[in-house]
């Protein structure tokens, strides 16, 4: 386990703006211990030659974790599993593979959105596909680029925003092990996508943001003009909506428009419900400057009730922009309040 981990060398800040083109095929971007702090995506564990081939076959090894209060999660290594798990990252056409390391004493899986697989590698109980207490399971996903299909119409490629989380905790369908914090990020990217310099999951959990509620969630950190991504992900059984304060998206694969004549929707809320999963990036105060801005669910009832947090763009040179600790401060008091 320790010598698949030593492959994945830890790279030093991406630049700016750097484009996916002529990049190799990322694998793990552990950011979920700081997927609610102010890590930047230049912590990201990716391979960063110019490949000669596409189509590399990456592999990398999770283990499943209890966590104080019942929880539970996945972890790149021993001993440090988090909510939501590591971001996982691949390019359009790589394959996956994850030793997936069970060191609980319950039944467990990890099941992917967006990607292929063998029934083998399906995570669910209905396929015999699962870990037992103390198991190691390889998974095997697998990623493809967009292709041309039968009459000339084109078939999609894997690259999205997608996620991925245990099937077989507590029942087969997993829904204790999703309640309990067994998710995480799935991202794969297509050449010519923007690498960003910051990069945070958000996932809405039944009423909780990764398994928190004001004022208990982290402050999400970014410096004015920095390329920041959110991947958000749904799950329980409400329905909810994510908007973010003075920053806009277009509401497509990527969150960003293709050229002056992209007529994409452009959007600040969007639907998130049980499963779903999108992703976007935005420049960091963009138009507005830097400060304290919400993000929060929009049914307002679940705002109100700790679904809401905080994106500080700090100013450029990482300082603190005017008003915004007192800002922070109020937020702590009183556990935000949705608008």
């Amino acid at each position: 386990m320790t010598g698949r981990q030593a492959r994945h060398p830890l790279f030093g800040q991406m630049s700016r703006r750097s484009m996916l083109a002529g990049a190799a095929a990322g694998v793990v971007a552990p950011m979920a211990a700081t997927a609610l702090g102010g890590g930047r995506a230049a912590a990201a564990v990716r391979d960063r030659s110019t490949p000669s081939v596409r189509g590399e076959t990456k592999r990398v090894t999770l283990y499943a974790e209890e966590l104080p209060g019942g929880l539970y999660g996945y972890g790149l290594e021993p001993g440090k599993a988090t909510i939501p798990g590591p971001v996982l990252e691949l390019w359009e056409g790589d394959t996956l593979e994850i030793d997936l390391v069970n060191n609980t004493d319950r039944r467990l899986s990890i099941h992917p959105h967006g990607v292929e697989y063998d029934t083998e590698s399906d995570g669910s109980p209905l396929n015999d596909s699962f870990n037992e207490p103390g198991e190691t399971r390889t998974y095997v996903w697998r990623t493809r680029p967009q292709s041309q299909g039968p009459d000339g119409f084109w078939l999609p490629g894997s690259a999205g925003y997608w996620h991925y989380h245990d099937h077989a905790l507590g029942s087969d369908h997993g829904t204790e092990g999703i309640a309990k914090g067994l998710y995480g990020a799935l991202v794969v990217r297509r050449e010519g996508d923007l690498l960003p310099d910051r990069q945070f999951t958000i996932v809405f959990n039944d009423m909780t943001i990764n398994n928190k509620v004001a004022p208990d969630l982290p402050v999400l950190v970014a410096d004015l003009g920095e390329r920041v991504e959110f991947i958000a992900i749904g799950h329980g059984s409400n329905f909810h909506t994510f908007h973010l304060h003075a920053h806009r998206w277009a509401d497509n694969r990527t969150g960003y428009l293709m050229g002056p004549d992209d007529r994409s929707r452009i959007i600040d809320n969007r639907d998130l419900n049980p499963g779903d999963s999108f992703g976007f990036q935005v420049i960091a105060g963009d138009g507005v400057g830097p400060g304290a801005w919400m993000y929060h669910c929009h049914v307002q009832s679940h705002s109100e009730t700790g679904m809401n947090g905080v994106f500080l763009v700090r100013n450029a040179d990482g300082s603190m922009p005017e008003g915004a600790q007192e800002a922070i401060d109020r937020y702590r008091q009183h556990g935000g309040g949705g608008h």
